[in-house]
């Protein structure tokens, strides 16, 4: 009896050893992924990411002033206390993005994919939203209101009418 309790411990360590030793090799921290990349408290104006996949990339408190996001992928992406202002994200898939205390005034939002995303204290002014898709986002009733103002289309990747995503009334 003593015997078999022995063997099914030794066995249950093998197999909890193997097991840990296969986690081990196998994971890949993230700061050593080849795609991750971190453009925190850059100086980027003017910049070129069209057409670009950045998913996940941060660009906390990052100056992007007048940056061209064209058709990029941003999913994931992190943009706490940067500077958007007249930034254009036409097309862009900005699913699932924190932006916490950004400055977005002007910046252009047509057709883009604003899913399922974060977007508190953050400036909205005269931002263009034609078409773009705000289901699930979470914002400042107030901003919200500014933007039911000046929004509408349909957005031609989701299908989903502007106005309605954003709970206009």
């Amino acid at each position: 009896m003593v015997k078999k309790l022995v063997l099914r411990l030794l066995s249950l360590l093998v197999i909890v050893l193997l097991a840990s030793l296969w986690i081990l090799l196998d994971a890949t921290p993230a700061w050593a992924r080849g795609e991750t990349v971190n453009y925190t408290y850059a100086q980027l104006p003017d910049s070129d990411f069209s057409h670009k996949n950045l998913t996940g990339v941060s660009f906390a408190a990052a100056d992007l002033r007048r940056a061209n996001f064209q058709q990029a992928d941003l999913t994931d992406a992190i943009f706490t206390k940067a500077t958007l202002i007249d930034v254009d994200f036409s097309g862009a898939n900005l699913t699932r993005i924190w932006v916490d205390r950004v400055d977005m005034e002007g910046a252009n939002l047509t057709n883009a994919i604003f899913r399922d995303a974060t977007a508190t204290s953050t400036n909205f002014a005269n931002t263009i939203v034609t078409g773009a898709d705000f289901t699930y986002t979470i914002m400042d009733r107030y901003q919200a209101s500014l933007i039911c103002k000046r929004a509408d289309g349909v957005n031609p990747f989701t299908g989903v009418d502007t106005r309605e995503s954003l709970g206009c009334r």
